[in-house]
C-alpha cells in the first residue's frame, strides 16, 4: 500500500512530460482549433441570451417607421410585450438566435485566431501582437467568414422577432414558408449590407479589444487583464464597432423583414433613400442606436470575456 502511494505521483510526472513534448504539431493545432470553437460557441450563447429581450426590442423598432427608440420607450415596449404575450415572449426568437449565434460565434472567434496566426506569419510577427492594420484585417475577415456561413439563420431570427407567434411555429416552419411563398433567394435578402456592416463592426471590435489588452499589458506589467477589465475592454470594443456600422444594420433589418411588414426594398441605396425620405437621416438610419449603446457593450463585453476565460480554462484542463 505504501509503495503504491509513493509511486503514483512519480510515475505520473515521468510519463506526462515526454508525452506532452512529443505531441505532433498537427494534433496541437487541432486542439487549438477545437478550443477556439468551443469557447466561441459558449461566448456567443451566453452573451446573446443575456441581452435577448433588448435585442428583440431593437429589431422591432428597426423594422418599423416609428420614432427613435429611447430607453424609456424600450422599457415601455418590453413591459407591453410582457403583459400581452407573457414573460418568455421576451426571448421569442432566441432559439433561432442560438441556432445562428452558436455557429457564428464559434466560427468567428476560431477564424480570428487562425487569421491572426496567418497574418502574423505573413508580416513576421510570429508569437507577437499584430500591428494595428493586420489587427483590424484579422477581425474583419473573421466576421465576414462567420456571416457568410450563417446568414440564412440570421434572416430567420429577424423574421421570428417581428412576427406574432401564430405566424411561424418553429425555425423549420420559417424556412419552409419563406421558401414556398417568397423563394429561396429571400433567405439572403439583406446579405450585402450585412457584409458591408460586418467589415467595420468586427474589424473595429476585435481591433479595439486586442489593442486595449496590449496597452494594458504594457502599462500595468500584468500579462493578462482581470475579468472586470476584460468586460470593460469588450464593452468599449462593442460601443465603437456597433456605432460605426449601425446604419447598415438598420438597412439589413429592413430588407430582412420587408416581406412580412408590407415593404419592398430592392437594394441598399433605395432602402436608405426611402428610410431617409420617410423618417429623416438621424431618426431613420440611427433608429434604436441609444438602445444599442446599452445592449451592445454588455453583449460584446460578455462575449469577449467568456471566450478568453473559457480558453484559459480549457488550456489548464489539457495541461493536467
Amino acid at each position: 500500500m505504501g509503495n503504491g502511494v509513493r509511486e503514483g505521483p512519480v510515475e505520473f510526472q515521468r510519463d506526462v512530460e515526454p508525452v506532452t513534448a512529443r505531441i505532433p504539431a498537427e494534433v496541437r493545432e487541432k486542439k487549438k482549433v477545437l478550443n477556439s470553437l468551443i469557447s466561441g460557441a459558449l461566448a456567443g450563447a451566453v452573451a446573446k441570451t443575456a441581452v435577448a429581450p433588448l435585442d428583440r426590442t431593437k429589431i422591432m423598432f428597426q423594422g418599423s417607421s416609428r420614432a427613435d427608440l429611447s430607453p424609456q420607450e424600450a422599457y415601455r415596449l418590453i413591459y407591453h410585450t410582457y403583459l400581452n404575450e407573457g414573460f418568455w415572449s421576451l426571448w421569442r426568437g432566441n432559439s433561432a438566435t442560438m441556432v445562428r449565434v452558436i455557429p457564428y460565434a464559434a466560427i468567428q472567434f476560431c477564424a480570428h485566431e487562425e487569421y491572426k496566426q496567418i497574418l502574423g506569419n505573413y508580416y513576421g510577427f510570429q508569437g507577437k501582437a499584430l500591428t494595428p492594420f493586420p489587427r483590424f484585417i484579422a477581425g474583419s475577415l473573421a466576421g465576414t467568414t462567420a456571416a457568410m456561413v450563417t446568414y440564412p439563420l440570421d434572416m430567420v431570427r429577424a423574421r421570428m422577432a417581428v412576427t406574432p407567434k401564430e405566424m411561424y411555429s418553429s425555425i423549420v416552419h420559417v424556412f419552409i414558408r419563406i421558401s414556398r411563398e417568397e423563394g429561396l433567394k429571400t433567405l439572403y435578402r439583406g446579405f450585402t449590407p450585412t457584409i458591408l456592416g460586418v467589415i467595420p463592426y468586427a474589424g473595429l471590435s476585435f481591433f479595439t479589444y486586442e489593442t486595449l489588452k496590449k496597452v494594458h499589458a504594457e502599462h500595468s506589467g500584468k500579462a493578462q487583464p482581470s475579468p472586470p477589465e476584460r468586460l470593460l475592454f469588450g464593452a468599449c470594443a462593442g460601443l465603437i464597432g456597433q456605432s460605426a456600422s449601425y446604419p447598415l444594420d438598420v438597412v439589413r433589418r429592413r430588407m430582412q423583414t420587408a416581406g412580412v411588414l408590407g415593404h419592398t426594398y430592392s437594394s441598399i441605396l433605395l432602402t436608405m433613400q426611402e428610410i431617409v425620405r420617410e423618417e429623416g437621416l438621424v431618426r431613420g438610419l440611427y433608429k434604436g442606436l441609444s438602445m444599442n449603446w446599452v445592449k451592445g457593450p454588455i453583449a460584446v463585453g460578455i462575449s469577449f470575456t467568456t471566450f478568453d476565460l473559457t480558453q484559459i480554462l480549457l488550456r489548464k484542463l489539457q495541461q493536467r
